[in-house]
This record gives structure tokens, sequence and C-alpha cells, in this order.
């Protein structure tokens, strides 16, 4: 049976004269439903995302070049966390971060555009019997996130009572329609909306407002699941015009995010935007050369399920679309370049991701990722303080009193850093984080004030080499092998901290206290061999303040790098 002919069965229904309570009884029913479908699906989204999210970035760093990898993952992961608004937020922000290429991202969002079809099905499945007892679940969740004490357990009952809202909504949406569909004036109200035009402009409008394609068709799915309620002539396809609607609404997000990022992000909305819109204008001519589409082909597979049909529609459109744009994702990339026009900065001309890029407030909704986008920028500064700490001491091996200017403006990079991480942390922090990720934004705070020690102990160095060049101090070859001997112990000890640090592997724990260990030996050997030096005359008086400050402040700044790796202990 095609939708057609369900047409005309419900038109052959007795209709109900509805008074004007009754209506407001359908529409505080209609509204309810809504509310408590919106607000399981961003409960059952959220939750999906936190027990998700710690594979999320890896998936992502997957992509390569690889075009149908990045189509899998842009599906698979907006599946899972039920939202392509969500996903492509988060690869505008990697784009924005330089952490991914144009290429991969248009990959990435076109997959999202598939898995973001299946949010529809929810409300398919809300018709078969056994799913009313889904609706339990909103309960059951209940309880085990206020009684459970495990982290996971509680987000996994906040998942639960996500679904279990999600068809409850369903469910009150549902009675509301039945109660619609039997009123005449609706029904041929919404019968009459048959401009094409205006449906596809309404599907765009209103996605545009609730900011989820997935939520609207999902609607729109429950609008026709009664058989007898319809927006315009099935004979037209009218219906599947606000369809397309919701695809180019979607783009909303995506555009917003990408105000104040920079070229490449903008060009990477853009994209997601020219694909829904090419999407939309072919199939738009499509089902006008040929109106009857739907009845001969879903309706005539599916006759007695026209909410199947629709959201059947949906994953074909998306799935239709990325075939077709799959093979020309460097063309999109290209048309992108030529519209959005790059803008030359410091960072960009000499090829760094800058902090600002680094700790996008993008990534903050998705508080997983934006630990990792933390950890980078702290990464950064590590790297930065030790290109200060060798800077000063390459200066004062040499007596270059000019590195201590040197010094300087990477220490103000390392502030500026410090400032921006922590200011980012406190933020993620707001948000509903999980127990591993508050521990890493814990760790994260303190590894920062280590790092910031380290840039400050450079800046003593300076004034050792200054206070030599003024005081005409030399040091003897052997003191400088010592010297440098002990510096590559530091930078060793760099090495494996970052290993704790980056991988997270707290085995090279060990290895970093044993050449702390070593350190820790040097000074004492090189102090005591300095006082030694002393008593023969070999050395002046005068240098003892310096040596004993500097390998103490050298020794000091490899105490910091070991608390930075025990952070993470």
């Amino acid at each position: 049976m095609s939708m057609g002919q369900l047409l005309a069965e419900g038109a052959q229904l007795t209709f109900s004269n509805m008074g004007a309570m009754d209506y407001v009884l359908a529409v505080v029913a209609l509204l309810g439903g809504l509310g408590a479908f919106l607000f399981g699906f961003k409960v059952l989204s959220d939750n999906i995302e936190k027990l998700a999210t710690n594979r999320l970035r890896g998936w992502f760093d997957k992509t390569g070049k690889n075009r149908f990898i990045g189509v899998g993952i842009g599906a698979g992961v907006t599946a899972i966390i039920q939202s392509s608004s969500a996903t492509t937020v988060m690869v505008v922000g990697f784009v924005n971060a330089g952490l991914m290429s144009l290429f991969s991202a248009t990959a990435i969002i076109m997959g999202a555009n598939i898995g973001t079809t299946v949010t529809a099905y929810f409300s398919v499945i809300a018709d078969i019997p056994f799913i009313e007892f889904v609706t339990v679940f909103a309960c059951v969740g209940i309880f085990m996130n206020m009684l459970a004490k495990k982290e996971k357990t509680k987000s996994i009952g906040l998942l639960l009572a996500g679904l279990g809202l999600v068809f409850l909504g369903l469910e009150y949406m549902g009675m509301a329609m039945e109660d619609f569909s039997k009123s005449e004036a609706v029904f041929n109200f919404l019968r009459s909306v048959d401009n094409r035009f205006i449906l596809l402009l309404a599907g765009v409008v209103i996605t545009g407002i609730v900011q989820s394609s997935s939520a609207v068709t999902t609607l729109i799915v429950q609008i026709v699941g009664t058989g007898t309620l319809f927006i315009g002539d099935p004979s037209n396809s009218g219906i599947l015009f606000l369809v397309l609607g919701t695809n180019i609404g979607t783009c909303v997000t995506a555009l917003l995010s990408a105000i104040g990022a920079n070229t490449n992000a903008k060009r990477a909305a853009l994209i997601h935007l020219m694909f829904n819109v090419f999407g939309t204008v072919i199939f738009a001519v499509f089902l006008l050369c040929w109106p009857g589409f739907l009845n001969s082909t879903l309706g005539a597979w599916f006759p007695n399920d026209p909410g199947l049909q629709i959201a059947l529609f949906h994953t074909f459109f998306n799935v239709v679309c990325t075939c077709l744009f799959l093979p020309f994702i460097k063309i999109f990339v290209k048309i992108a370049t030529k519209l959005v026009r790059e803008k030359k900065s410091k960072a960009a001309v000499s090829g760094e991701t800058a902090p600002e890029n680094l700790l996008d407030e993008r990534f903050i909704k998705t508080p997983t990722i934006a630990v990792g986008q933390a950890n980078r920028a702290v990464t950064r500064m590590a790297e930065t303080a030790m290109e200060s700490l060798k800077t000063a001491f390459d200066g004062f091996v040499a007596r270059d009193e000019e590195a201590a200017e040197r010094v300087s403006a990477l220490n103000a990079n390392v502030a500026d850093l410090e400032r921006r991480i922590v200011s980012f942390l406190i933020r993620i922090s707001s948000e509903d984080t999980s127990e591993t990720d508050e521990r890493t934004i814990y760790a994260l705070h303190h590894a920062t004030g280590d790092i910031a020690r380290i840039s400050e102990l450079a800046d003593n160095i300076t004034k050792y080499t200054r206070s030599c060049c003024k005081k005409g101090i030399d040091f003897s070859p052997v003191v400088i092998k010592s010297l440098h001997e002990m510096y590559g112990k530091i930078e060793e000890l760099y090495g494996k901290t970052m290993e704790v640090f980056d991988k997270k592997d707290i085995t090279v724990i060990r290895a970093v206290d044993s050449v702390e260990s070593e350190i820790d030996a040097a000074r004492k050997e090189m102090v005591n061999d300095h006082i030694e030096r002393l008593n023969e005359g070999k050395c002046k008086p005068e240098s003892s303040g310096v040596f004993i400050n500097l390998v103490g402040n050298l020794e000091r700044a490899a105490d910091h790098l070991t608390y930075v790796a025990h952070a993470f202990d």
C-alpha cells in the first residue's frame, strides 16, 4: 500500500469534532513529548559520547589520506554519538588546530551525514509493541545514576535514562499526532501545505533552530507514522522536500563554529554546506522530474510503514550523495580554497599551530577531546621551556650575553601558554567530565606549574652568564665538559618524561627516577670536585657562587621534569 493509498484510507476515517480544550491538550502533549524527546536525545548523546570519546581522537587520527576510511569513521562516530553537528564541529576544530587536512575532513563530513540518519529509526522501532517497555529505562537509569559509585556505571545509567526519555517522548508525540489526525481542520491544513519550496525552506529553518537534522527527521517520521497525517500531497513527494531541507539546516552549527576560526576551518564548514546544498539541488530536481518516486519505490516496498519510508529516504539521500561526491573530494577542497582566501599569520608562515587554535573552544563540549588538546598544548609549553633552558645553557658556555633576549622571548611564550592552558582546563572542568579526564586535568595543572619553573631557571642562568662576563670568570675545559655531560642527562630525562606525558606510559617512571638520581649524583660530584679545585688554588673563589648555583639550577630543572612525569603516576 502506497502513501497515497494510506492517505485515501485516512480520508475515509470519521473525523472527530475537537473543541478548543482538546486542541490545547493535544498541543501540550505534543510539546511535552517533544521536550522529553529532545532532552532524552541530549542526555543519550552526551553519555554515549562520554563513554566513547576515549577512542574518538584515535579514530580521527586513522583517517590519513584514505577517503573510504574517512567516510567510515565519520559515519561510525556520528552513529555512536548521535550528532553529525558534534562530529562536524570537532572536525572543524581539528582543522583549525592544524591536526587534520581538508581532504580528511571532507571525507569525515560526508560520513557524518550518513551516520546521522540512524536516529530517525528510533521513531520507526517505537511502533513495535515491546518498545513501550523501554520507557522504563528512564526510571531504571536514574536510579542507577543515583545509587552507583563508579562513574562508568553512572554514565550507563544516564544513557539508559536518555533512551527511555526518547521513547517516552515519541510515545507522547504519537498520542498527540493521533488526536490531530482525527481533526478534519488539521488534516486539510497539512494536506494543503504543498509548496515544495516552502517545505524545503521550512526544513532548513526548523533544523537551523534545533541544530539537529537527526531530531527534526525523527519528528517528521513521527508525523507521518500515524498513517493518516501527511504534509502535502504524497503523490508529489512534498514531504521529502522537508527532509531535504533538514540536511541544509544542519550546516548552521558548523558555520557558526567556523566564525573566528582560521582559513582552513572556514573552508571545512563551507565544504559541509556545499555537500548538502549540491546534494539537495540534485535530489530536488530529481523529485520534480519524478514526483511519484516515493510511491513507486519505497512506498511499494514498505506499503504499511510510511515512517520507515521517510527514514530510508533520508539514508538513501546521504548515501547516494556520498557516493556521487566522494571521487570529487579534491574538487570540493579546491572550490573552498578559491572561495575562502588565505590570510597569512605568523603561525601560518612558521608552519606552527597557534596556541589559540590548539586550545580551540569548539572542543570544550567534547571534554575528552579537549583534554587531549590541552595535553598537546602542555607538550608545546614543555618544548618551549626546554628550548629556553638550552638557549640559556649554550649562552653560558659561549659567554653570550645576548642569549638573555632570546630566553626572555621564549619565556614570554611559556607564560602566555600557561595562562591559556590554565583557563582552558578550568573551562573543561565546568563541563560534565569523566573521572579519567578530571585526573588528567589535575595532572596537567601541576605539569604547567613545573614547566613554568624550568623557564624561570633558564632566566637565572642568563644572570650567571652576565656575572661571568662582568667579573671575568672563566671555567676550564674539564668543567665545561662535565657541565655538558650533566645537561645531556637532563635532555635524556626530558625525553623519558615526555614518554610518560604523551603516551601516559607510567612504566617509564622508573627510568625517569633513575636518570634523575644520576643527575643528583652528578651535581654532588661536580660540587665536590669544585671544592677540591678551590683548595688546590685551581679555581678563583668568586667563581664558587656562579658554579654552585648553576649546577643547582640545572639539578632543579631535572627535579621539575621528574615532577611532571610523576603527575601522571
